[in-house]
This record gives structure tokens, sequence and C-alpha cells, in this order.
């Protein structure tokens, strides 16, 4: 059971109040560099992702949001730090939403300027709080950075955007700790019904961070915490959408895409699986279906866990079966399974 948060509108996405959670990843492009931010975010499109945030740390990225925007399908949100002229710039260039960090932006009058720009549009604010840049006397009063001084810092940053009488927010807490940001999330939970956007931030290369971020990400998930999700990850951003689709579909919190099922192999092993499951698990990326695919490697669990999947493959010597709703449908060799697959699944997509 998901919790109950209120309902803010990105461009032509709703989040909260019961939406599908959405998943967001960050380019890694210049942004003023707006041919190769285009070509990333289409590419990043294409694998899934449902919005996008771009750096602006100059005026140069702030005005090329404008030349982005009509050259994409997805709401972008523009990331600011520290100078508040540039969030007003890039909302006069028409970001979707802005990310910000009450704490870095300067004074109060600073902070309303870019509330008031927000206000006019009804564009919603994401206030980020990191553990990396808690505040002094958080740390001190809790004795170092604790889940309770994230929250309570990210509460503060909220109710002075409050106080100038605008409440379309969305809150991020992260932290590269996986049990501190778990806990972090948990709390707020209980303390605010804004829309929360969920991460580990910084969980490192691609092995490790789909590892670390599956585990903290599962954890606040699956207790019903969050409305979009990033899985942070050093690479290239598309491999954060494989991740985050694979997180939500595991939890049930997403339909679509094809869930690949695959054994470890052992000494019975005749065919090569480990090649063929890769292979497999790239082909399907091309298809929007709904279905488990099973590739097996002998007969002990092979046609078994075959026959439970909508199309499965269990592997013999130099042979295979191709098993389709439990029923056997062909025997082929090695080097024909593969293709045979793929038949199955382009016959599937036309009946779709």
């Amino acid at each position: 059971m998901r919790n109950k948060t209120r309902l803010v509108q990105i461009g032509d996405k709703k989040i909260g109040a019961g939406n599908p959670i959405l998943i967001q990843s960050m380019c890694n492009t210049k942004t003023e560099d707006v041919d190769a931010t285009v070509e990333q975010i289409l590419r990043l499109e294409d694998a899934g992702c449902d919005i996008i945030r771009v750096a602006v740390p100059s005026s140069e990225a702030a005005l090329a949001i404008a030349k982005i925007k009509k050259q994409i399908h997805i709401p972008l949100v523009a990331d600011i730090h520290f100078d508040y002229r540039l969030a007003l710039e890039a909302i006069k260039s028409g970001c979707d939403k802005i990310r910000i960090n009450p704490g870095n932006i300067g004074s109060k009058e600073r902070i309303k300027a870019v509330v008031d720009a927000c206000k006019e549009r009804n564009l919603p604010i994401r206030v980020g709080v990191n553990s990396g840049s808690l505040e002094k006397n958080l740390i001190e009063k809790y004795g170092g950075v604790t889940a309770k001084g994230i929250v309570e810092s990210a509460l503060d940053k909220v109710k002075i955007i409050e106080d100038m009488d605008y409440n379309n927010l969305v809150i991020s807490i992260k932290s590269s700790d996986v049990l501190m940001c778990v806990k972090a999330h948990e709390l707020i939970s209980k303390e605010t019904d804004y829309p929360l956007h969920v991460g580990i931030t910084e969980s490192g290369t691609v092995k490790r961070g789909m590892i670390k971020s599956s585990l903290g990400l599962g954890i606040i998930l699956y207790q019903g915490i969050g409305d979009t999700v990033r899985v942070s990850l050093t690479g290239d951003p598309v491999e954060e959408i494989f991740a985050g689709k694979l997180i939500l579909n595991n939890l049930g919190l997403r339909n679509g895409g094809i869930e690949v099922v695959s054994c470890p192999t052992c000494g019975r092993t005749n065919i090569d699986l480990i090649g063929l499951a890769g292979k497999v698990e790239k082909l399907v990326e091309n298809y929007d279906l709904n279905i488990k695919v099973a590739v097996m490697g002998c007969v002990v669990n092979g046609p078994g866990e075959a026959k439970e999947a909508d199309i499965g493959i269990a592997g013999g010597i130099g042979e295979g079966l191709l098993i389709k709703k439990g029923k056997v449908v062909k025997k082929l060799p090695e080097d024909k399974l593969l293709s045979a697959l793929k038949e199955e699944l382009d016959m599937l997509s036309k009946e779709a």
C-alpha cells in the first residue's frame, strides 16, 4: 500500500496521489552543448525515462533549455545551486520544474525571487537535501550526519517556501549510506504528504551502484514510500533507466518490459547458456511486452521453469527446446534458439 501524497504536475506528467512511480535521470553532458544533450535525452526517452534533469551552472546552460525543450518529449528539471539568477533564467527558458536547495541559494529575498517566479507559472520546486551538505548546526545537534538531521534540514527548507505562500513542492533527501537513506525516508514520510523523489546518491559505478540502489530503493519502495525514483550511477545514464525499470517491475510497481530469468549454469549445462542469456537480455530490450522469458541450461530445472514462463528455452546437448505457455513448440539446434525466440516475440508484439 503506497503512502498518500499530494498531486504535483511536472510538464505533462503527474506524480503523487497514487499515480505510477516515474523514473528520472540526469544528463551528464554539458547542458549548453544542445546537440549532445538532446541526443542523450532522446536515448533516455527510448529507454523509458519519464523525467530528465539537467545541470544549470551558467547562463549559457540556462538559455540552452529553451532549445533543448523544443526537441525532446519529456519534462525537464533545471538543477540549480548557489546562484538564484540561474533559476530565474531557467524558468524563463521554459523548464518544467526547478531543483534547489534553499540553503545554498542565499538570502530569503533571493529564495523569494525564485519562489515568486515559480508561483507565476505554477511551476513545481524540488527541495533537495543531501547528507553531504548538511548544516553544521544539525551535525552538532545530532552528533554527526544522521537521518534525523537530514529530515530536519529538508523540512526547514520546505517551511521557508511554505512561509512564502507556496506549496507546489517535491522533496528529495539523499545519502550514499543505504541504511541512513532508508531511515530518513521512513521518518520524513510520517511528517509530510509532499511527493518524495527517492534515490541513493553517489551510489557508484554501474555494478556497485545497481546493487546499492536496488537494496536502498527496494526497502524504501516496499514500504509504500516514493513517487519518483532515480538510480544514480557513474556511467551511461541509460543504465539508470534499465535498473529503475527492473527495480519497479520486480516490486510489482510498474507494468511493461520483459522479465528474463536464467539459471546460473552448472556442470550439466551443454549449451553456451551464459552467451545465450546475454543475447536474450539484449534482445528483449526492444519489446514492450509484459511477459516472462526463461533461459535454462539443462533438463533438471529447465523444462519446469520454462513452462512457468510465457516463453522458455530449455537446453540439451547442443540443442534446446522452445516452450510456449507450458507446451514444447520446437526442438532446435543451439544456433537457432535465439532467432526462434525472436520470431515468437515478434508474433506476440503484433498481437498486443
